[in-house]
């Protein structure tokens, strides 16, 4: 992926100013003679001068070496709390010069994440030749809480988790409720519980935004949300969240009107029908359904959303979904984005788990069979019009497609899926990442930024690929 180096060397320029002391294991400053490894994951150059990050990955501290010099020459450490987009609060860590005679010279250790503040951190090395330009390293971290694929992916979309806001990428609104369902989903997958406390903080940070209980005039934003805290609730036992999702869908059946026979508006602001917020009725419904004992409303409601949706025209006569109906109620013909193909299966799973209906898998899977077909480009998935952004809706869109997809290869007993699910993961594992494993939105590799809705989608990726 060509462009996502161009991360290590952007951001906002910081400000001078003296950093504060991390202490994790050890205190920031510790000298690099104390450590027993030395890996050096990414390197740079300058005026002839090699300058290289080290780690010490057991105790999750790096630090900066330049060689090949001469006196006056400088080094130094960054750290980033944001994933290389700014490092103000970590600039020039340990900058020291060569001394008079030598050739090179290095900076003491510093810890790579702020584990006391939640911060999880990444590194740079960077050096300048006495009076010349500055050059630094690309990104990069230690081994720490990411082991596998799936855990440095979810390490890296942590990058994006907001301290303030708690919300991803500062101020996502359903597309952090993605980013939170991936990071729970790696939770239960991977077995590496260390993010989990972001369901608690984005929870308790959030539940009186917007309209409160993560409700807002679009309907499909209150359904992810359901259904993140559904998955919330499945990780922790707490009722709360569960209790917050019955509020989610009841708020989205307030919404279920006449027009076109049926079905839940998109917003409450108009009447139009559109497949991705009944798609996520049908789940949320369902799911609900299997996890409160005795329950008959949330089941019906099920069963009324999937009469109405099976029928609506949305479906076309190649078995993809299109994103809605006209104000005539037919299909409307727009694009057949990839989440629309996607979470029918996982809601379709779901419905099944509650009515015993082995029709509904076969529904799913005739649906999966067209659209892994369909969407798949150079032996990836691909976006109907795919960009080269990260920022916005449509990044987020492949996430949620996997996501369904691996859900529904879970619940077949010959898993017909695997091979597509591990082909792309392995694809974007080889050709779309970058030395902090963040990744861009071409599973192929090609141009790109990186941004947290790649990330999300690249984690629920290598959370269906690995589950």
């Amino acid at each position: 992926m060509a462009t996502l180096s161009s991360l290590s060397v952007g951001g906002t320029s910081p400000a001078a100013a003296a950093p504060a002391a991390v202490c994790n294991t050890y205190c920031d400053a510790r000298d690099p003679a104390s450590s027993t490894q030395d890996r050096v994951p990414v390197t740079a150059s300058v005026a002839g001068r090699s300058i290289a990050l080290h780690f010490d990955d057991t105790d999750a501290m790096g630090w900066a070496s330049i060689d090949n010099g001469g006196s006056g020459d400088h080094v130094w450490l960054d750290r980033s709390m944001d994933g290389g987009r700014t490092w103000a609060s970590g600039s020039r860590l340990g900058d020291t010069a060569v001394p008079s005679g030598g050739t090179g010279w290095r900076t003491q250790m510093y810890n790579v994440d702020d584990w006391n503040t939640r911060g999880v951190g990444a590194l740079r090395a960077c050096g300048q030749p006495a009076g010349g330009a500055i050059a630094c390293t690309p990104w990069a971290r230690t081994t720490w809480n990411a082991g596998s694929r799936s855990t440095a992916a979810a390490t890296a979309l942590m990058m994006s988790f907001d301290r303030s806001s708690k919300l991803f990428g500062g101020n996502g609104w359903w597309t952090a409720a993605n980013a939170l369902t991936a990071v729970i989903d790696n939770s239960r997958i991977s077995g590496m519980g260390s993010y989990t406390y972001a369901i608690a903080e984005t929870y308790d940070k959030n539940i009186g935004a917007q309209g409160g209980q993560f409700r807002n005039e679009y309907l499909d934003d209150t359904g992810w949300w359901g259904l993140a805290w559904v998955d919330a609730y499945d990780v922790t036992g707490d009722s709360r969240y569960l209790e917050t999702a019955r509020a989610d869908a009841d708020h989205m059946q307030a919404n279920w009107n006449d027009t076109c026979g049926g079905g839940v508006r998109w917003s409450t602001n108009g009447n139009y029908k559109n497949a991705i917020t009944n798609e996520l009725f049908l789940q949320l419904n369902s799911a609900l359904h299997n996890r409160i004992p005795g329950d008959t409303t949330y089941l019906d409601r099920a069963r009324s959303e999937w009469n109405w949706f099976r029928n609506s025209g949305m479906i076309n006569g190649d078995r993809m979904i299109n994103d809605g109906l006209t104000d005539a109620c037919a299909n409307n013909g727009q694009p057949t984005w990839t989440y629309n193909q996607g979470v029918i299966l996982g809601a379709l799973t779901e419905f099944h788990k509650a009515t015993g209906d082995s029709g509904l898998l076969t529904t799913a899977r005739n649906l999966a069979d067209a659209s892994t077909t369909r969407l798949e480009t150079d032996g990836v998935l691909r976006e109907p019009g795919e960009g080269d952004s990260c920022t916005g809706d449509g990044p987020s869109f492949k996430g949620a497609y996997v996501r369904g997809l691996g859900t529904l290869n879970r619940q077949l007993s010959d898993h017909p899926y695997a091979p597509a699910l591990t082909r792309w993961a392995n694809s974007a594992y080889d050709h779309d990442r970058n030395p902090l494993d963040q990744y861009g939105p071409h599973w192929s590799g090609g141009n790109g930024t990186s941004d947290y809705g790649c990330q999300q989608s690249v984690l629920d990726l290598l959370n269906a690929a690995t589950g």
